[in-house]
């Protein structure tokens, strides 16, 4: 079998709930910040999850990784699970539930294994590189932390070695190491994260908004950057931005969420050209398109209304308060996730009306 066919990363019906501050122990309220989320990720590709603030992109993240406890679901590393809830359905190689003798789900056993030597493999690089470096450690101590942790150097000269090759492979200089974080730019600073991660050999690498807090001009270099260490190492990304342009350019597969939930996922080219939900619709139809002309014949969908509350999701859909197609239907029940093309799922009661 062929490495890239592999899945690599997979979470099945993933939940994450966030208690309320000041809702009483007998009616708490729950932020649901992710809510029923599955996709996986082949070993070498790239998948992006675009959506609004606050739609749970960052918290799917944080929660794959589980410096968030998940409240739900089940996560799997190479054909290991890392964690589950013990309520989850199991599911065979095609994707169906596996079934007892009465034709009920089997579920899965509760696990929690020690992350210890998944953090090696696992790795993220934080949207803020202003927030995310300690200010009291020079750039090789930040670097060198996690080599320290696994034990990857057995003398301070190896160790040294490692860090400077690091910092040399995401653009940097030994002379940089004995530097603090105030001393370089907001692009360097995002560089000396991404060589943190890089520091302790991982598969894969959840990149949270990388780019956000950059200049334009910074963010291509880091863009590209990115996929000369992907091709180089064969890494595989978890790829989490507003920017549906960048998205685009750099993943292998696009899902996109909105309050909590997945509601498309399909190929980058495929969800682009041919996407079928429609706040899939509105945010490509936000892209900037560079030819005047083009731009100008182009139809710009633009919705009513703003995010509802996690606290308080609409009933049903929860797109259908600035849906143009909402009905009844959509109010009473929450589409099912279906497949409507090769490698192409959304969630929509009514596709056959979005043209």
């Amino acid at each position: 079998m062929d490495d890239t066919s592999k899945k690599l990363v997979e979470i099945q019906h993933l939940k994450q709930y966030f208690p309320v501050a000041g809702s009483s122990i007998l009616s708490r309220t729950y932020v649901k910040a992710v809510d029923d989320v599955s996709f996986f990720i082949r070993k070498g590709q790239t998948l992006g999850l675009v959506g609004e603030s606050g739609c749970g992109k960052t918290t799917t993240g944080r929660t794959l990784l589980q410096l968030y406890e998940p409240t739900a679901g089940r996560i799997i590393y190479d054909g290991n699970v890392i964690f589950d809830s013990g309520n989850v359905p199991l599911y065979d190689e095609n994707g169906k539930p596996v079934l007892d003798g009465e034709g009920k789900p089997v579920l899965g056993k509760k696990t929690k294994v020690n992350m210890l030597p998944y953090r090696r493999k696992m790795q993220i690089v934080f949207q803020d590189p202003y927030a995310s470096l300690d200010p009291r450690m020079t750039v090789g101590d930040i670097v060198g932390e996690a080599i320290d942790i696994h034990k990857l150097a057995s003398s301070k000269a190896e160790r040294r070695d490692k860090i400077i090759t690091m910092l040399e492979r995401v653009g940097l200089n030994s002379e940089h190491a004995n530097r603090y974080p105030h001393e370089f730019s907001g692009g360097q600073r995002q560089r000396v994260g991404i060589a943190r991660a890089l520091a302790v050999d991982p598969e894969f690498i959840v990149c949270d908004e990388p780019i956000s807090a950059l200049d334009v001009s910074i963010q291509a270099q880091v863009i590209n950057m990115l996929e000369d260490l992907q091709r180089e190492f064969g890494l595989t990304y978890l790829f989490i931005a507003h920017d549906l342009s960048v998205v685009k350019h750099i993943s292998t597969k696009i899902g996109v969420m909105y309050l909590g939930k997945l509601v498309e996922m399909a190929d980058s080219y495929e969800l682009t050209f041919h996407s079928c939900h429609p706040y899939t619709r509105s945010l490509i139809s936000a892209i900037p398109i560079a030819d005047p002309i083009t731009s100008r014949n182009s139809k710009r969908i633009v919705l009513q209304g703003d995010i509802p509350s996690p606290v308080n999701p609409p009933s049903g859909c929860h797109f259908r308060t600035r849906c143009p197609y909402a009905d009844k239907l959509c109010a009473e029940a929450e589409p099912k996730w279906g497949k409507v093309g090769e490698g192409h799922w959304c969630a929509c009661h009514h596709l056959d009306r979005v043209d």
